[in-house]
C-alpha cells in the first residue's frame, strides 16, 4: 500500500496537543469539539496512548479560515 502527504519536499511533521493550541489559539476542549464535528483535523494514533496531528492539515485549517473570515468582512462593506 502506497501511502503519500503533499509534496515530495515537506517534510511531515507531527504536532502534539500543545503545539496545535499554539497554533491555532484554540484550548484542548475546542479542538476536540471542532474534531468531533468534522471541522478540524483528525488526531492520528503515534503511540499507545499518544496522539498527534499533521502539521500542513492544521495549517492549512487555519489559512481557510483566515480566509473565510476575510471572505466575510469583504461581503459585509
Amino acid at each position: 500500500m502506497s501511502f503519500q502527504i503533499g509534496s515530495a519536499d515537506m517534510a511531515l511533521q507531527i504536532l502534539r496537543l500543545p503545539q496545535v493550541c499554539a497554533v491555532t489559539g484554540l484550548k484542548r476542549s475546542m479542538i476536540y469539539q471542532l474534531e468531533a464535528e468534522r471541522r478540524f483535523p483528525n488526531r492520528i494514533k503515534i503511540g499507545v496512548r499518544a496522539v498527534g496531528w499533521i502539521e500542513s492539515e492544521v495549517r492549512t485549517w487555519v489559512a481557510m479560515r483566515i480566509a473565510e473570515s476575510r471572505a466575510s468582512v469583504m461581503q459585509s462593506t
